[in-house]
């Protein structure tokens, strides 16, 4: 599981990142996104290195990087505005701060598994888990699903509600990144409600990319990107939902191990590395069509 989970993590920092920073806003951090990869190197060289000192040096490297990516968020969008003036709907602005405070979550996991402590007495390995989860369950889900929210809410969707579901699972991924860190103190209950809230808006989010996002797009391989993000989104979530329920309740379910070789790569691979290639597209279909 070790290496798979530390190949999931180096996507994470170096491409996901990286493209969901463009997409969040080009102009603002366009000199961080051209830079991310080289901040994030050193937190990818330090995972295949025994713990330790150089690798824990290693990660707070990285670590400080999305510190002061976390920082720069906190004025990125002023209540009710865009910087450009326009409207911005609360809940993308809270889905976008999520995705931006989430790699600082993520840094500071990886500087005490790198370090061999057990930060607030977790395990070592749940700290190991913490890096790819708030890389692709904090920063990626809250990013895609503000994207969603706010092309739902500017086209009108596609049927009754759809405005109103996208704006839901907006909320529910912030709402669940609470919920998460809330249930590693409180225990299984709280995180079986930290499985049961996201699943739910990440399901209104793959129901809305497929009805009102999919159709739009101009070509077929951005439909057909949309739409196996959308299909592999109900299947992760409910594998989560599974592990999740089986942990509190004692039912049978899978390992941790399965779940990270099903859920969290499907989430890595099918999901977001396919939702942020289709937003990429679809962002610069609308830059052409502008000019």
């Amino acid at each position: 599981m070790t290496v798979l989970v530390n190949l999931i993590v180096t996507l994470g920092m170096l491409h996901v990142v990286t493209t969901g920073l463009r997409l969040i806003d080009p102009t603002r951090y366009r000199r961080t996104a051209r830079l991310w990869p080289l901040l994030a190197t050193p937190g990818a060289l330090c995972l295949w290195l025994p713990r330790g000192a150089p690798a824990t040096a290693l990660a707070v490297l990285y670590a400080t990087a999305t510190w002061a990516l976390a920082a720069g968020a906190v004025p990125l969008r002023p209540r009710g505005t865009r910087r450009t003036g326009g409207p911005l709907p609360a809940p993308v602005e809270v889905a976008v701060l999520t995705a931006l405070v989430s790699p600082a979550v993520a840094g500071t996991a990886l500087v005490a598994e790198r370090a061999g402590y057990r930060l607030f007495g977790f395990d070592l390995d749940v700290l190991a888990l913490t890096v790819p989860h708030f890389h692709f369950a904090g920063f990626t889900a809250a990013l895609v699903a503000g994207l969603v929210c706010r092309a739902a809410g500017s086209d009108g969707g596609s049927g009754p509600g759809t405005g109103a579901s996208a704006r839901r699972a907006a909320y529910s991924v912030p709402t669940r990144t609470l919920l998460v860190l809330v249930g590693y103190f409180i225990g299984d209950p709280a995180e079986l409600v930290g499985a049961v809230v996201p699943t739910t808006g990440m399901w209104a989010v793959a129901l809305t990319t497929w009805r009102a996002i999919r159709p739009g797009a101009r070509d077929r391989a951005t439909r057909a990107l949309l739409a196996t993000s959308a299909g592999v989104l109900v299947v992760t979530m409910l594998l989560a939902l599974w592990w999740a329920t089986g942990e509190a309740t004692g039912i049978t379910h899978p390992t941790l191990t399965w779940t990270a070789a099903t859920h969290g790569l499907g989430n890595a691979l099918g999901f977001a590395l396919c939702s942020l290639c289709a937003w990429r597209r679809l962002t610069m279909d609308r830059q052409e069509m502008t000019r």
